[in-house]
C-alpha cells in the first residue's frame, strides 16, 4: 500500500522573548505598562506636569470666565468683556511673576520669606483702617487701588505663609530641633493664628480655612506627633465651631449641604442653582456660551461657582477635564516634594501643594454641594487678580523646584545643545535659500 502524500503540520512551539516570562499575547499590554511606568519615572515629568496642567487651567479658566461674566458685565451696564480683560491681565501679570519666580535661585525665594511675610502683615492690618479697607460681600478684606483695580492681601497670606514657614521649619531642621515639640510649633504656629486673626476680623471664614490647611500640611510634613498635630487639629476646630455657631450666615450655609430646595427665604438659593447648573449640562454640556444659569440665577457664576457653569455648558466631560488636570498638579508637586534632600523644598512644595489642592476640594466640594460654601475661587481657574497672582508665583516656585532637581538639571543640559543645533541647522538653511 502505497503511502499516503498528506502530511500534518506539526504546531510550533510559542516563542519567547529572550529574558520574558510571559506568553507573547501579554507583551503589548506589558510593553506599554513598562513604557507608561519609564515615562513617569523621568526627571523631567513633574516639570512638564507643572508647567502644563497649571497653564491648561489657567488658559481655560480665562475662556470660561468670558463665559460666565457676560451677562452680568452687560447687566451691571459694561461691556461683555469687562471681567475678562481684567482677567486677562492678572494673567499676564502672573506669567511674568511665574517666569520670574522659576528662574529665581532657591536661596533668593529664601531670603524673600520675611520681607513677604512683614509686607503681607502691614496690609492686613490696613485692610481694617477705615477708610483704606474696603467691604465687599460683607467681608472687610479689600484695598482700594483706584480705577476698577483693589487688591485683596489674604490672598498674598498663602504665599507668605508658605515660603516664611518652609524656611523658618528647614532652619530648625538644618540644626536638628523638630524633634523637640516647641521648637516645631514656636512660632509657626503663633504667627499662623496671627494671621489667621487678621483674616477673621474681615470676616472671610475661607481663606481661614485655606491657612489652616497649610499650616497643618506644614506640619505634618515637619514629622509632627500625632498628639501634637491632633492637638493644634482640636484647637482649630474648637475656634472654628465657635466662630461658625457664633454667625447665622455661617450656620446657614452649613445648613445648605445637600440641599435640593432654596429654603426658607431662599436662603439655599446659590447651592441649589450650583447642583441645577451641573445636572443640565450632561455629559458633553450645552455648548460654550449657552448656560441658562448665568442669566441672573446662580450668583457669582465667575468666582466662586465657575465649576458649575463650566459643567452646564462644557458638561461632564468638562468638569472631569478640569479635576484630572488638578490631580496632576497635585501628583507633581507630591512628587517634587517626595524627591528632593532640601528640606526648604521640600515643605514650601508641600506647602504649596495643600493650598492648592485644600482650595480647589473647598471649592468643588461647595458646588457639589458636599461642603458648605465657603467663598474661595478655584484656584487658576476663578475669575480674581488677587488670587491669581500668588498662585501662580506659587506654581512657578513649584517649577523652579522640579528644575533644580539634579537629575532633572541633567537632562535640561543636555537638551540645550540639541536646541542649539537645531537653530544653528535652520540658519544654515536659511541663508542658503537666500543666497538661490
Amino acid at each position: 500500500m502505497a503511502r499516503s502524500s498528506v502530511r500534518v503540520a506539526k504546531r510550533p512551539a510559542p516563542v519567547r522573548a529572550r529574558g520574558a516570562s510571559h506568553p507573547p499575547g501579554d507583551r503589548g499590554p506589558r510593553r506599554l505598562y513598562d513604557r507608561a511606568r519609564k515615562a513617569w519615572d523621568r526627571p523631567l515629568t513633574a516639570y512638564y506636569l507643572i508647567l502644563g496642567s497649571s497653564l491648561l487651567i489657567t488658559v481655560l479658566g480665562l475662556v470660561m470666565v468670558y463665559s460666565a461674566s457676560m451677562i452680568q458685565a452687560l447687566q451691571l451696564d459694561l461691556p461683555a468683556s469687562y471681567f475678562f480683560r481684567k482677567q486677562f491681565v492678572a494673567a499676564v501679570l502672573g506669567a511674568i511673576l511665574l517666569l520670574a519666580a522659576m528662574r529665581m535661585p532657591i536661596k533668593l525665594h529664601r531670603a524673600l520669606a520675611y520681607p513677604m511675610l512683614a509686607v503681607t502683615v502691614f496690609l492686613m492690618v490696613l485692610v481694617q483702617i477705615p477708610g483704606i479697607g474696603r467691604s465687599v460681600n460683607g467681608n472687610q478684606n479689600w484695598i482700594y487701588l483706584g480705577g476698577p483695580f483693589q487688591l485683596q492681601p489674604s490672598e498674598f497670606g498663602k504665599l507668605a505663609l508658605v515660603l516664611w514657614g518652609a524656611d523658618l521649619l528647614a532652619r530648625k531642621h538644618d540644626k536638628r530641633l523638630l524633634t523637640q515639640w516647641k521648637h516645631m510649633l514656636v512660632p509657626l504656629v503663633p504667627v499662623a493664628f496671627m494671621l489667621l486673626g487678621l483674616i477673621m476680623l474681615g470676616g472671610d471664614m475661607g481663606t481661614a480655612i485655606i491657612l489652616t490647611a497649610i499650616l497643618f500640611g506644614l506640619l505634618w510634613l515637619a514629622g509632627a506627633p500625632t498628639r501634637l498635630f491632633a492637638g493644634v487639629l482640636g484647637v482649630a476646630g474648637l475656634l472654628g465651631v465657635i466662630l461658625i455657631k457664633t454667625s447665622p450666615n455661617r450656620m446657614a450655609r452649613l445648613a445648605c449641604i445637600g440641599a435640593t430646595e432654596p429654603g426658607p427665604g431662599d436662603q439655599c438659593w446659590q447651592a441649589v442653582h450650583g447642583i441645577y447648573a451641573l445636572a443640565s449640562g450632561g455629559f458633553f454640556g450645552s455648548g460654550l456660551g449657552a448656560s441658562v444659569e448665568k442669566w441672573g440665577q446662580l450668583p457669582e457664576p465667575h468666582t466662586d461657582f465657575i465649576f458649575a457653569i463650566t459643567g452646564e455648558e462644557l458638561g461632564l466631560a468638562g468638569t472631569l477635564s478640569v479635576l484630572a488636570l488638578f490631580a496632576a498638579l497635585g501628583y507633581a508637586g507630591i512628587r517634587v516634594a517626595g524627591r528632593t534632600e532640601d528640606p526648604f523644598v521640600r515643605y514650601a512644595a508641600g506647602g504649596v501643594t495643600t493650598w492648592i489642592t485644600a482650595q480647589a476640594v473647598i471649592n468643588v466640594g461647595a458646588v457639589l454641594g458636599l461642603l458648605p460654601i465657603a467663598g474661595v475661587p478655584l484656584p487658576l481657574f476663578s475669575y480674581g487678580g488677587s488670587a491669581l497672582l500668588p498662585t501662580m508665583f506659587a506654581v512657578g516656585l513649584l517649577i523652579a523646584f522640579a528644575r533644580s532637581d539634579p537629575a532633572a538639571k541633567a537632562a535640561l543640559a543636555m537638551r540645550q545643545p540639541r536646541v542649539r543645533w537645531n537653530t544653528m541647522r535652520r540658519r544654515v538653511k536659511a541663508r542658503s535659500s537666500g543666497e538661490r
